[in-house]
């Protein structure tokens, strides 16, 4: 925890620092580029909206929100606006198509993860070449404003997974009326705006980027750039269970989490966020319940030391967190066996974290470099083919052919250690066609 604190601390003296002498990145002109490119179809009675700035401000509320992320698809091309620009509606969508290839030791996924790096040398993993539309997604959104409850949304979006299959699935579906959010909506645990853009259609390997069925309260002191969040969402779990000696639970007790965010500029902001989890299961030997609980932190960072130059930062650490996201949500790390209490299982610590720098050319042209580790701390009960830590890396550089056509090409590397001390390392060279409407 002392560790967490003095990071905070120096990244916000870091931050204040040189904030002041960053005037608008371009990043920021990318996304002015995206609101400005709409075609606004006028419903309704009564005249049309004498405030450009009005229309300009409700259609920048698909772009600026707290748990944004690069993956997430652009506004619709096509707006419905009420005439006096208090409600505007859109279906829209984002097509991507992915290649990808694998030097030498491949692995048997769309998505490059560390987790699924195969760790023999055989003829069957070696040099693949393969094509994914992961990421692919639809969605349906309104967004108003009201007297009485300032703002209000409903979002619906389904798209492909970006792992073995290509089933096309409900990803959210929230309402947010004010500071209230409901649905299946990303965790108040996750910070997609501080993830790199990357190619793949994993993501940033590292990352704790997820969606839940949740209620949030989030609230802005405009004023400060001070924003504060609680939620209860609904749980998943994935637990070491043994036949006869250990079995799962049903859950009956949500998992909480809470964020406090400083943010100085638009898209640049510090995050401190906590989860905590209650993880039941059964002692089949002695016939007795049991719920360890889990816990999590999370540091997340954006900002821009200068306009073209971006900063992307994360580490979270805790027991028995990771299973809420990133690279430990592969297998049965939320609670393992304990070797010296047969019927027992207990919590497993862990870390992970990812630094990243993009650097934007212009408008239309940037790249993004980073690496990240993800670490277990015991062994537990775990067999020595059993993961232990990954590292990641990626370079990559991207172009927008017009606001809504965007093409890239990406490096990725990483090595997956076990706990008995062996390794692999996989590389894997992808390119990505996006269209958005």
């Amino acid at each position: 925890m002392k560790g967490i604190t003095k990071l905070s601390a120096a990244i916000l003296a870091g931050a204040t620092a040189i904030s002041a002498y960053a005037s608008d990145p371009l990043r920021s002109v990318s996304i002015d580029s995206l609101v400005q490119d709409h075609k606004i179809i006028y419903v309704g009675n009564g005249q049309e909206s004498a405030h450009p700035d009005s229309i300009r401000s409700l259609v920048e509320r698909f772009y600026y929100d707290q748990y944004r992320s690069f993956q997430d698809p652009a506004a619709p091309y096509f707006l419905f606006m009420s005439r006096d620009a208090n409600l505007a509606m859109g279906l829209g969508g984002v097509v991507r198509m992915r290649g990808y290839f694998d030097p030498g030791n491949s692995m048997p996924t769309p998505g490059f993860n560390t987790f699924d790096i195969p760790m023999g040398d055989t003829p069957l993993n070696r040099n693949h070449f393969g094509t994914t539309p992961a990421g692919t997604a639809l969605f349906f959104r309104v967004i108003g404003r009201n007297a009485k409850v300032d703002t209000y949304q409903l979002y619906i979006q389904a798209k492909f997974n970006g792992y073995g299959s290509r089933d096309f699935k409900l990803s959210k579906a929230y309402a947010q009326v004010g500071d209230w959010t409901i649905g299946l909506a990303s965790s108040t645990f996750s910070d997609g705006s501080a993830e790199p853009p990357v190619v793949d259609a994993n993501g940033t390997t590292m990352s704790m980027d997820f969606s839940a069925v949740l209620i949030r309260y989030l609230h802005t002191f405009k004023k400060s750039g001070i924003s504060i969040a609680a939620s209860v969402e609904t749980p998943e779990m994935s637990l070491q269970s043994e036949e006869g000696v250990t079995a799962q639970r049903s859950t009956t007790i949500p998992n909480f989490a809470a964020m406090i965010q400083w943010e100085w500029a638009r898209d640049q902001h510090i995050r401190l966020t906590a989860i905590t989890r209650f993880l039941p299961y059964r002692d089949l030997i002695n016939n007795t319940n049991h719920t360890p609980v889990g816990y999590g932190l999370q540091l997340s960072t954006v900002f821009n030391p200068t306009p073209s130059l971006t900063v992307y930062g994360m580490f979270n650490g805790g027991r028995s967190y990771s299973n809420a996201g990133g690279e430990f949500l592969l297998s049965d790390y939320d609670l393992v066996t304990d070797p010296e209490t047969p019927g027992r299982l207990k919590t497993l610590p862990g870390y992970s974290y990812y630094v990243g720098l993009g650097y934007h050319f212009s408008h239309k042209l940037f790249s993004t470099v980073q690496v990240g580790q993800g670490r277990t701390l015991k062994n537990g009960g775990r067999p020595d083919s059993a993961y232990r830590y990954g590292l990641y890396g990626a370079a990559n550089v991207f172009y927008n052919l017009t606001p809504r056509i965007m093409v890239g090409a990406e490096f990725n590397f990483g090595k997956r250690c076990n706990i008995d001390g062996s390794h692999r390392w996989a590389r894997r060279i992808g390119a990505m066609c996006q269209f958005s409407f």
